[in-house]
């Protein structure tokens, strides 16, 4: 029972943290209207990474619960992807984009196989994600507009999701892949966190 329960709250708490997620992430580009130090290499990589994950559960019939965030996260990171195309000035290749990703979501569905190899390269296609993110930090040597918030939101998901698959489906392959994202998106978040507080230092000793 006490299991249940656990579950349960896990469960309703991913999704409940995955509903606004990117939230923080957006309002703080609309407010700055400039997308520095946001890695647009970095969010396709994590769509497509979201893409193949969720269509992988439900090829396989997994209990919805255990995934049902993933439809929210991939609708909030294209809006997000609009509006870094739209400062960019680049809002024209959108529709490259879309094409692609709906191409690629249709393909993934085809072949048995061919889910099951998308499925084994999606921790590699997210860890890139996340490392593009860094790059884009490392480089700058500034976290830009990044959100702190979204980074620790995702990083809490992803733990969240490691005790739920733990003790629903037991797949290995999304365990290690939920354990990889916990650890980068933590390493994301601190690099985030660090850089910010280093900009605030600079700002202070400039006053």
């Amino acid at each position: 029972m006490q299991s249940d329960t656990l579950l349960h709250i896990a469960n309703f708490s991913t999704l409940l943290v995955c509903m606004v997620l990117k939230f923080p992430q957006i309002f703080v580009l609309m407010r700055a209207k400039c997308s520095t130090g946001i890695s647009l290499n970095s969010l396709l990589l994590e769509l497509i990474g979201f893409i193949v994950f969720v269509t992988y559960q439900m090829y396989y019939d997994y209990p919805p619960p255990t995934y049902l965030e993933y439809p929210i996260l991939i609708a909030q990171d294209v809006f997000l992807l609009l509006l870094i195309l739209h400062y960019n000035g680049s809002l024209r290749q959108s529709l490259v984009y879309a094409l692609l990703l709906v191409g690629g979501w249709r393909l993934l569905t085809v072949e048995r196989w061919i889910i099951d190899l998308a499925m084994s390269l999606c921790t590699f296609i997210s860890a890139a994600s996340k490392f593009a993110q860094l790059q884009c930090m490392w480089s700058s040597k500034d976290a830009g507009q990044v959100s702190a918030l979204s980074w620790a939101m995702a990083t809490y998901t992803c733990m969240a999701r490691i005790y739920t698959t733990t003790v629903t489906t037991g797949d290995m392959q999304v365990l290690v892949r939920f354990v990889a994202m916990t650890l980068l998106n933590l390493w994301v978040l601190l690099t985030v966190i660090y850089y910010q507080q280093r900009r605030r230092s600079s700002s202070k000793k400039d006053d």
